[in-house]
């Protein structure tokens, strides 16, 4: 009892500490955009952004499919967990091109170099769109964890 009840206040958290990274690395592009801050702060928002995503898979995985909550069977044949999972791929769909430009940048500053910033303020668009898919994800969980099923809505 104690282990479900561990994972699920680890997992609750990551979703808090998910929302805040994102919001932090959204918040820190839009001051990059308007020069008022360095690529280094989004670089350690994005850090905080990478594990909490981490910590919710690493938690959220043993409970949905590990025999901790209510049992593979459940979340399978539960539409707010469809939804809950389409709302985590729609995130990850949207993280590649950022992700795999701030690879760029900490490639760049390790070299001394400056690195382009020209998309900061899509960047900041894409996070601030994750951070709302985020809270649509707990809402899903809220209702899954309710036995809510879409049909009763």
């Amino acid at each position: 009892m104690l282990m479900h009840w561990f994972l699920a206040a680890v997992h609750l958290l990551g979703f808090a500490g998910a929302f805040a990274a994102v919001l932090a690395r959204g918040s820190a592009l839009r001051r990059l955009e308007k020069a008022e801050a360095g690529a280094r702060s989004v670089l350690m928002a994005d850090n905080a952004w990478g594990l909490t995503a981490l910590m919710l898979l690493a938690t959220g995985l043993p409970r949905a499919f590990g025999g901790y909550e209510k049992g593979t069977d459940y979340y399978l044949h539960q539409p707010l967990f469809h939804l809950k999972m389409a709302l985590f791929i729609a995130i990850l769909v949207l993280e590649v091109l950022p992700m795999s430009t701030f690879i760029r940048w900490r490639v760049t500053l390790a070299r001394g170099a400056m690195p382009d910033t020209g998309r900061a303020g899509l960047f900041a668009r894409i996070s601030h769109l994750q951070a709302l898919l985020l809270v649509l994800m707990v809402v899903a969980a809220s209702g899954m964890a309710r036995g809510v099923m879409l049909a009763q809505l």
